[in-house]
């Protein structure tokens, strides 16, 4: 596996955090990660699960498992760090005073969740309001955990623990580009989407949050979606600067709190389809 790693977006990224403190936010993201793991896993593949819809114009699931996992991490929070700020998919936002916030997706691709797929995760984040500095994406049924942020980038799972490392660089021609939907965001998206995906080599759907952790890990080259909330990506973004990749808006600028996100392995291939992206307004 090619490994790429650019000076400016694997520094790290400490603003006004400490090394202690630094410390301190990665043991406590682990715990919520193994805290959030056995919950996930007690009704995956389970006959009885049920979910429900958030939205009444389109189905947006939501199970007990999604809840539970959320309630489990807000649990080791109030334990650990009860200063700090929270903002849950399922319970919304909690104040802090310590100027952390911790974002978290309990299951981020519930869609994959209730379907049996292997591709959903808990998204774990910590940071500022300038966005996140250290990310988890962990996928509890494979048992693998992707973790990045001060300078560290690794995943620990069924071949033990190694290094995280984006693609360098290649022609967009052979790039590798994935998304969860096929039919991505508004009509005028989608038309900017398909317009990169013209142009790739290969382009595979339904990856949820897995996607960005195998960008990270140096499997694919680009991760295009719209839509997204700050939830959704800010775990994804933590991870994936630390490998040494970028992630920005379909404009270049920052993405922390959501919408349309352009993830890539390194400047030039995110320069070629940001060029394409732009193109479309």
């Amino acid at each position: 596996m090619l490994g790429y790693r650019n000076a400016a977006q694997s520094a790290r990224v400490t603003g006004k955090v400490d090394q202690a403190t630094q410390a301190d936010l990665i043991r406590v993201a682990h715990l919520l990660a193994d805290a959030a793991r056995p919950v996930t896993l007690a009704h995956f593949r389970t006959s009885g699960l049920v979910a429900d819809t958030k939205a009444a114009a389109h189905f947006d699931p939501v199970t007990i498992a999604d809840r539970a996992a959320e309630q489990a991490m807000r649990a080791v929070l109030a334990q650990e760090r009860p200063d700090d700020g929270i903002f849950g998919e399922e319970f919304g936002q909690t104040p802090g005073s310590t100027g952390l916030t911790w974002v978290l997706d309990p299951i981020d691709g519930t869609r994959g969740y209730i379907s049996g797929t292997p591709t959903w995760g808990v998204l774990i984040a910590v940071g500022t309001a300038d966005g996140p500095v250290y990310g988890i994406i962990d996928q509890p049924y494979i048992g693998e955990r992707f973790a990045g942020g001060f300078g560290q980038a690794d995943v620990t799972g069924p071949m033990g623990t190694v290094p995280l490392a984006t693609l360098a660089p290649r022609a967009l021609d052979q790039a590798i580009l994935l998304s969860t939907f096929p039919e991505i965001g508004s009509p005028a998206q989608m038309a900017a989407f398909q317009d990169v995906a013209r142009q790739v080599r290969l382009t595979r759907y339904g990856m949820d949050c897995y996607g960005y952790a195998l960008l990270a890990a140096g499997q694919v080259d680009l991760v295009i979606e719209a839509g997204l909330n700050a939830y959704d990506v800010q775990a994804p973004i933590a991870v994936i600067k630390a490998a040494g990749g970028i992630v920005t808006d379909w404009s270049g600028a920052p993405v922390h709190q959501g919408g349309q996100v352009l993830a890539a392995a390194n400047p030039d291939i995110h320069a070629a389809a940001l060029d394409i992206l732009r193109k479309h307004g």
